[in-house]
């Protein structure tokens, strides 16, 4: 059953879309529920690769390979190594806060919960294929929900920022395709692991300005899905406009694909390339770092306070991976998932208090620690994770990331710490005027506190909050390995990817053939 369970946590969400299509779109309730299950149901199945995986094991492991079209040769290829599973966990953890966060929707209550099912499998078929073109059909069937669910249930400008959303996306979406087929042209393979071979064995398969090129390609696509500075303009539309569920899928999740890519793509099969460019890309980030905070502390709108923090929080990302060595990476790896828990926390709590004021504007709250003393207190647990509170998630990541910064550029680490000190500065200015002093609009007086079902999202994000802030090896030791691998694959011309004993990939790779 191990052998075929990969595909199972990828499709599964589908089969739940395929239910709630066939029920009646006044079965409101139903659909609510059939989507919640599917949801949870999908997260137990995620759950046991954690424990199956075998940390020692830097290779692909849970091996899947078939044919899928013949010529060109095209395979149906997944497998998970450290990074992937800790991000296919983070899918599942976030996806059925999103479907109860989504409980207020009540137009086209149907098509809604199908297209957010729909996106988690996109979601987690980027991170689990190994074929470029498998690759790139996940990369844009996750680009479609999340159109409809922006454009059909957004706020007042909703088809702005949907269709922002789509051409940033889709400008970089066809440069990496572009590159793909460059690539396959070259090399005669989409598979992924059979690149990683040739690559070692050939450092010189490339050209120099080949190389370049094709990096470039591939950078653009996910530098702009971090969102990194300056292709960043599309995120706070986005998630202002976004519904609630939207917001918390799109920070938690989908700014990762682009960190993802660049671990994944970028750095492995052009690494001359990407030496060549780090010093760039990493100034991008810093500015990125510096610029999102700064910009953050003169927003107006909760949501997009939080957005312009995710510009800046994605700059540490980058600047930790393109830094190099393993304790950077490893903490740009782990932020990337306590930045998706701690950020879609907030997402979640901006769309709680826009489901009792329809409004995002800070100005309007004031003293909600008074009428709302459990969400006040939720509320203060995600903004202290996300300024970097030690014993919780984010002090972790942001924490080896500036320590493997200093050991690359100390400049680049001095400078980045700054944002650290901004992010206080917002956040904390944001909690003291939504939360603290005297109630300031007698509209917030007569507000009810969290309910049951806003109780449990809002519990599950602190129990996740707290437990990666004092337990982080049980991530990092599943992503050491793997983090090992990648800087190897860039810093040695021979180096050969092993695959983990049961994952069945010398197998896989002669049914290829």
């Amino acid at each position: 059953m191990k052998a075929y369970w990969l595909s199972l946590v990828v499709f599964f969400p589908v089969l739940g879309a395929l239910l709630i299509l066939f029920l009646p779109a006044g079965a409101v309730e139903r659909i609510r529920r059939v989507a919640l299950v599917t949801s949870l149901v999908e997260f137990a199945l995620a759950l046991p690769l954690y424990f199956w995986f075998n940390p020692a094991s830097a290779g692909m492991q849970f091996l899947e390979a078939r044919v899928w079209i013949p010529s060109p040769l095209i395979l149906y290829q997944v497998g998970l190594d450290g990074l992937s599973l800790v991000l296919v966990l983070l899918t599942a953890f976030l996806t059925p806060l999103a479907v109860l966060a989504s409980w207020p929707i009540t137009k086209r209550v149907k098509e809604f919960f199908l297209m957010l099912l729909v996106l988690e499998t996109g979601m987690l078929g980027v991170f689990a294929a190994l074929d470029l073109f498998l690759f790139y059909v996940f990369w844009e069937v996750m680009l479609i929900p999340m159109y409809f669910l922006i454009g059909v249930w957004g706020h007042e400008r909703r088809l702005y920022a949907a269709i922002k959303f789509v051409l940033f996306t889709m400008a970089g979406s066809l440069l990496m395709l572009v590159a793909i087929i460059w690539l396959y042209t070259a090399t005669g393979t989409f598979d992924l692991l059979a690149l990683y071979g040739l690559r070692q064995a050939h450092p010189a398969l490339l050209a120099p300005g080949e190389e370049r090129w094709l990096f470039l390609a591939f950078f653009l696509a996910f530098a702009i899905k971090v969102p990194l500075f300056p292709f960043h303009t599309w995120l706070p539309d986005a998630h202002v406009e976004a519904p609630t569920a939207g917001s918390v899928i799109l920070a938690g999740v989908l700014l990762k694909m682009g960190a993802y890519g660049l671990l994944r793509y970028c750095l492995p099969l052009f690494p001359d390339a990407a030496k060549e460019f780090a010093p760039v890309i990493s100034a991008l980030a810093l500015i990125g770092i510096l610029y999102g905070a700064l910009v953050s502390l003169v927003q107006p709108d909760v949501k997009k306070l939080i957005a312009f923090s995710s510009v800046s929080h994605m700059g540490f990302v980058v600047l930790g991976i393109m830094a190099m060595n393993v304790i950077s990476t490893q903490g740009a790896i782990f932020l990337m998932l306590a930045h998706g828990v701690s950020t879609g926390a907030l997402f979640a709590f901006a769309g709680m208090l826009y489901d009792r004021r329809h409004t995002h504007l800070i100005s309007e709250f004031g003293g909600l620690g008074t009428p709302l003393p459990v969400f006040s207190a939720f509320f203060l647990v995600a903004c202290l994770a996300s300024l970097g509170l030690p014993l919780l998630a984010n002090f972790v990541g942001e924490f080896m990331v500036l320590v493997g910064v200093f050991e690359a550029e100390r400049s680049y680490a001095v400078l980045a710490a700054f944002g650290v000190v901004l992010a206080a500065v917002y956040l904390l200015w944001m909690v003291q005027r939504v939360v603290y002093g005297e109630v300031t609009n007698d509209a917030n007086r007569r507000l009810a506190d969290l309910s049951p079902r806003e109780l449990v999202i809002a519990a599950a994000f602190a129990l996740i909050i707290l437990g990666l802030g004092v337990g982080s090896p049980f991530l990092t030791s599943r992503t050491e390995a793997t983090t090992k691998r990648i800087l190897l694959q860039v810093e040695s011309p021979h180096y050969e990817l092993a695959q983990s004993p049961e994952s069945g990939a010398p197998d896989a790779a002669e049914d290829k053939r």
